[in-house]
């Protein structure tokens, strides 16, 4: 490929946001303020002068017609660089060059005003990205078939619900003018039929028409089926740019993970963790050799090391089905205990009988209760795959997980 092939060229981008409230002080009150930090006023006056980095030396380049999947924990940076991908705010620092127009879809209804009725925001969204009225024309008949939306087509969008305003939103964005498409998350809202429709569609476009697509998303199996590369944020940072296979691998820490072992030295912790009084740094299944358990306990050694005191905090074994939402936890109190730097090893053992036959992910949470019994979590990390079997007595109900979820009543 040449350098004309590159469509989005970013260069060392940062973006900063300013904690704490936005003020309307005068000028006058500014210069007074200043003032007072200077001579190290309460740190609760200076709350809005602390910057909180979302970005950190970003660099990369996406060529012409390649899908390019964008994964990491939630708050990792991956809808800050969509946004300023798509001119909605500008970097901090460094440089991003676009050579074409992209079209966006960040969060439900972005783009689309909600007094003007589906036709409208149609002809609206076009304009937005340069097209003329008759080119619009003649792709709105596709447009309002795809979104399924036709009986609605001319009533306001404010009356739409979320998954009408996705499937009318991610038509215009497919079949609109334009480059680059984002697509961030919100195909979620949508049923599994269309997102499966959506998913056709991207390929489509991105084979026949040489568009490039940017995909964010924390459904690994979309991940795979769409893209054909795969860059993973971690705390505002690049911390990977390469195959799909690898990138979920490092995501998942499944590089340093087997059915019954979990080494967690170089696991990506997610972006919403505050605090990091303590980290685990291993996890086995101690009696087994494999994920496979036919009996309802399920015994898990965790081992921890302490960064800061820690007094009486506790652990929660949540199961995640494969939709990527939780359906069971069960929660151990007090097992982590001690000063910076102790290191140490508890076990725990889980009721698995309330639970279905199936193969669930699972995620291990430390938390500690404040004054207040609010939990404040101290780490989060993927836990051990586990599958259960167990024999079906002939003449009993056969359960159906798919239609009546995964919890035995």
């Amino acid at each position: 490929m040449t350098n004309n092939d590159v469509v989005l060229k970013i260069e060392n981008v940062g973006k900063d946001y300013i904690l704490g409230t936005v003020t309307g002080e005068t000028l006058k009150d500014a210069l007074r303020q200043r003032r007072k930090n200077k001579k190290g006023a309460d740190d609760e006056l200076q709350v809005h002068n602390k910057v909180f980095t979302a970005l950190d030396d970003v660099s990369l380049e996406i060529r012409r017609g390649e899908c390019v999947g964008l994964i990491g924990s939630n708050g990792a940076g991956k809808s800050t660089l969509l946004k300023l991908i798509s001119r909605i705010t500008s970097p901090s620092r460094g440089r991003i060059y676009i050579d074409g127009k992209v079209s966006s879809m960040l969060e439900v209804g972005t783009g689309f005003h909600p007094e003007l009725t589906g036709r409208e925001n149609i002809y609206l969204n076009g304009s937005i990205l340069g097209m003329r009225r008759q080119e619009i024309d003649a792709k709105l008949d596709s447009i309002i078939e795809f979104s399924e939306c036709q009986e609605f087509i001319d009533t306001p969008v404010k009356r739409y619900s979320s998954g009408m305003y996705v499937k009318l939103a991610f038509s215009v964005a497919a079949h609109l003018d334009s480059d680059i498409m984002i697509m961030d998350e919100v195909l979620a809202v949508g049923d599994i039929k269309f997102q499966h429709k959506c998913l056709d569609k991207m390929r489509e476009i991105a084979k026949t028409e040489g568009r490039t697509i940017l995909y964010v998303s924390h459904n690994m199996e979309t991940v795979h089926n769409l893209c054909d590369r795969c860059i993973v944020l971690q705390h505002g940072k690049l911390a990977f740019d390469g195959s799909v296979e690898e990138a979920v691998k490092k995501y998942n820490g499944v590089d340093v993970k087997t059915e019954t072992t979990s080494d967690y030295a170089g696991y990506m912790r997610p972006g919403w963790l505050q605090r990091d009084d303590v980290r685990l740094t291993w996890a086995e299944y101690p009696d087994k050799d494999n994920n496979v358990f036919t009996d309802d306990k399920m015994r898990i050694l965790i081992k921890y090391k302490n960064i800061k005191e820690v007094q009486k905090a506790g652990i929660r074994v949540e199961f995640m089905s494969d939709t990527d939402h939780p359906f069971a936890t069960q929660v151990f109190d007090n097992v982590v205990n001690g000063m910076p730097g102790d290191e140490g090893e508890f076990e725990v053992v889980v009721d698995l009988s309330k639970i279905q036959p199936g193969t669930y992910q699972t995620f291990y949470t430390v938390y500690v209760l404040n004054p207040y019994d609010d939990g404040v979590d101290l780490d989060c990390v993927r836990g051990l795959d586990v599958t259960i079997e167990r024999e079906h007595i002939q003449g009993e109900l056969k359960w159906r997980a798919n239609s009546w979820g995964s919890i035995k009543l």
